[in-house]
């Protein structure tokens, strides 16, 4: 199979990371079916859609007939069986649940046709369980595309324990094809399935790190993030914390827990947030007010003298060490490429760490780990000798 044989894709979940790749796709020529459970849900996905083009085409940056012929290329389902009957290629983009996900697969699996590559949009859980649900897990691969879509650039493609090359060679190749309105789309294959694969992967410690500092009261949120988009970053890291949902934060801090250290779990600031519903932009309340949904007014003024981003830094090299050795990533500039275009920053962590010096991002790993008491921080054996190239 090649990529040019797929002509139709199949769209499981129309919520915000489905009709975001559902949009891409229709913009890329592709028949996408769209499915969701309830018929409110697929005409709120597709009216999403609508809206994203329509504001494109007030911008002149998309003309009418373009968009007509992309709206055109929408269908919607409630059945998943009439969803995937025809199709050459399903991502799957359902709530990280992974009894949920390989319902979804075990069903796609039996109704869509044999050819089919079967993918999942999952930001942090197992391709390899997710096959286990199919007779073709051959087939099934991770197409872990970034919110928002329409404007986030980078794809991760994802090898599962049986993930085979040709799978994964089609898979980039369709991640190649789309263009958003911000370009071509830039995949980035992680060769091994790990928890987080690689963006999430290294954002993981280094949410750990802020967490633990919010939970002792060590720092004003406000005043962290004025002191990160003091150097250029959109967003400061709490504010993003809201942006995704403090319930994904909580989730994904238990999956880490029970997949790579205890370290991970949930610190007592994110539970009580969760268990009050104050999750952040969906619900006008978390570490910050979305008044209106609006983005809360960060004080630029207050930027924090002593909090070092270079921590953050530091903490993403050692992690990114991790995934070198275990053979997910093939190259430090691998892993840099995804992170520039997954958090639309100007350098990777390796870029930066070198020009720190390994030594130093060593030490400074090794200063958090005491600091924190958390020994996920101590620096690998990579780290430490600096065989690094990049």
């Amino acid at each position: 199979m090649k990529v040019g044989d797929i002509k139709k894709i199949a769209i499981v979940g129309s919520g915000d990371m489905g009709h975001g790749i559902a949009e891409v796709a229709a913009m890329a020529g592709y028949k996408v079916n769209m499915y969701d459970i309830r018929q409110e849900f697929v005409d709120k996905g597709i009216g999403k859609i609508k809206d994203s083009l329509a504001k494109q085409v007030s911008k002149q940056k998309m003309t009418q007939a373009d968009m007509d012929k992309s709206m055109a290329n929408v269908a919607g389902f409630t059945v998943l069986k009439d969803a995937v009957k025809d199709i050459d290629y399903m991502i799957e983009a359902a709530p990280e649940i992974m009894d949920l996900k390989q319902k979804i697969f075990k069903e796609c699996d039996e109704f869509a046709p044999k050819h089919a590559i079967l993918a999942s949009n999952t930001s942090t859980m197992s391709i390899t369980k997710m096959a286990e649900a199919t007779k073709r897990p051959d087939k099934v691969v991770g197409l872990h595309f970034f919110n928002p879509v329409a404007m986030m650039l980078l794809v991760e493609v994802i090898k599962g324990n049986k993930t085979s090359e040709e799978t994964m060679n089609v898979s980039t190749d369709l991640a190649l094809s789309f263009t958003n309105f911000r370009g071509k789309m830039v995949p980035v294959r992680v060769h091994k399935d790990t928890p987080g694969f690689i963006f999430n992967r290294l954002g993981a410690p280094s949410g750990m790190y802020l967490s633990y500092l919010l939970d002792k009261g060590l720092v004003n949120p406000e005043a962290v993030d004025a002191k990160i988009r003091s150097f250029g970053a959109p967003m400061g890291p709490y504010e993003t914390m809201d942006f995704s949902g403090l319930d994904i934060s909580f989730n994904g801090a238990k999956y880490y827990a029970s997949t790579l250290s205890p370290d991970f779990a949930p610190r007592s600031w994110l539970i009580k947030k969760n268990e009050t519903g104050e999750l952040g932009k969906k619900t006008g309340k978390g570490i910050f007010e979305w008044v209106g949904g609006a983005r809360p007014t960060i004080d630029m003024s207050k930027a924090d003298p002593n909090f070092d981003p270079m921590d953050l830094v530091c903490i993403q090299v050692n992690e990114g060490t991790k995934l070198l050795q275990a053979g997910v990533a093939k190259s430090a500039a691998e892993i840099d490429l995804a992170m520039v275009h997954g958090g639309g920053r100007a350098f990777g962590p390796f870029a930066l760490g070198k020009g720190m010096g390994w030594d130093k991002v060593a030490e400074r790993c090794e200063a958090i780990a005491k600091k924190t008491g958390i020994n996920w921080y101590m620096p690998t054996e990579t780290l430490k000798k600096g065989n690094i190239s990049i």
